[in-house]
């Protein structure tokens, strides 16, 4: 009788064991896709400017500050209006940050936004924007917002 008690005992540590294995994999595969790129669908666009093929992704909290970070084609729209572009991005409704692109062309930006006071970042907004110069206001597209 007590071998088999023994056996019993024996099959549920390993049966107990398979259980923790599992969810140990399955909460990986978990974080995994938390933290893999997520497309945009829309560009964002604006007269003279478009930001495309964005991509974004939330990095872990206690990593990289729990930065929102982003990539994508930053497009001058119109090559004769001697205006630069740009895109500007913000964490928790702070300033802005300004990513510069180049006149007449097309730049792959990849950056990353956070904000040092917290442990992670849980919102952030982007727009896409022309510089007109000093004399003119620049031009923005519509805000987007990103939730974590």
């Amino acid at each position: 009788m007590t071998s088999r008690l023994d056996q019993q005992g024996l099959s549920m540590r390993k049966f107990a064991t398979a259980v923790v294995a599992a969810g140990l994999f399955f909460g990986g595969m978990g974080v995994a896709v938390a933290d893999s790129w997520h497309s945009v669908k829309d560009p964002l666009t604006t007269t003279g400017a478009h930001f495309e093929d964005i991509e974004y992704r939330w990095e872990p909290a206690g990593e990289k500050h729990g930065a929102f970070r982003f990539r994508g084609s930053l497009r001058d729209g119109n090559y004769n209006d001697g205006h630069n572009t740009y895109v500007e991005v913000r964490a928790h409704s702070y300033g802005w940050q300004r990513f510069k692109g180049v006149q007449k062309r097309t730049v792959q930006l990849e950056n990353k936004v956070y904000d040092g006071a917290t442990r992670y970042t849980n919102s952030a907004d982007m727009r896409v924007c022309r510089d007109r110069g000093a004399l003119r206001p620049n031009n923005c597209s519509q805000i987007r917002p990103f939730k974590r």
